[in-house]
């Protein structure tokens, strides 16, 4: 554990979920092979490739920016231009087949595994602090096993708009009915975690999977409380 700041009594802890208390990759991208799958069981798109869809999700994004704070709603949009453009014009036929593709992306999403080193150190922690989550992504704590470790989930688009931006950060705040300085958030991104709880006032630890420099990071605008490499080091402030 590094420390960059001196930190203020912790009251309670709020954490990333994707990359931060898992390794997200393996379990998004089979969530989206099974997407694609079943959206190639629908007559005329058996040969439809994932970069096509990836270049339509792009697009929406230039059209709306805004979309980006709610990945779900962002693929579900994107599902339905993709549709568009494939040649079926039909809205209730649009609507059907996003719907079951988007319930096929939600339940493989969520059959993410996380580490048992991950469950030991939050329930270690738990059991002194009260912990939340605040997340920019779309896995259900509920669906993945983590409910009685944490208070309550905020998740960006759901809840207000994604990390860096404060709003989940002052939200999960009020929700603790604790001063945001007495809260420590921990995640692995830079600029959504560190910089985002930082800006609202929350002290910042960065889970520095890689092991890299922080100063060699273009990412690195402000510096975390706390660095730390891996998810037990957390164990230290029990």
């Amino acid at each position: 554990m590094h420390f960059y700041r001196s930190l203020t009594p912790i009251k309670a802890l709020t954490f990333d979920l994707d990359d931060t208390l898992y390794d997200n990759a393996p379990f998004l991208e089979k969530a989206i092979d099974k997407m694609m799958d079943a959206l190639r069981q629908v007559d005329g798109l058996q040969q439809i490739k994932l970069v096509e869809f990836n270049q339509v999700k792009q697009d929406l994004l230039i059209d709306k920016p805004e979309i980006y704070h709610d990945v779900l709603t962002w693929r579900a949009e994107s599902i339905r231009r993709f549709l568009h453009l494939q040649g079926i014009n039909k809205q209730q036929h649009i609507n059907q087949i996003t719907d079951q593709a988007m319930d096929t992306f939600v339940f493989w999403r969520n059959k993410v595994v996380v580490p048992k080193q991950s469950l030991a150190t939050l329930a270690a922690l738990a059991e002194k602090f009260p912990l939340a989550v605040i997340t920019n992504g779309n896995a259900d704590i509920t669906k993945i096993g983590l409910t009685p470790y944490f208070e309550f989930a905020l998740r960006g688009g759901a809840n207000g708009p994604s990390k860096p931006f404060p709003d989940l950060f002052n939200l999960a705040a009020d929700k603790l009915a604790l001063p945001s300085e007495n809260i420590l958030h921990v995640g692995d991104n830079l600029h959504a975690d560190v910089q985002g709880a930082i800006n609202s006032g929350m002290q910042a630890c960065w889970l520095n999977v890689l092991g890299t420099d922080i100063y060699q990071q273009s990412e690195a605008t402000v510096l975390p409380h706390i660095e730390i490499k891996q998810l037990s080091e957390l164990n230290s402030l029990l």
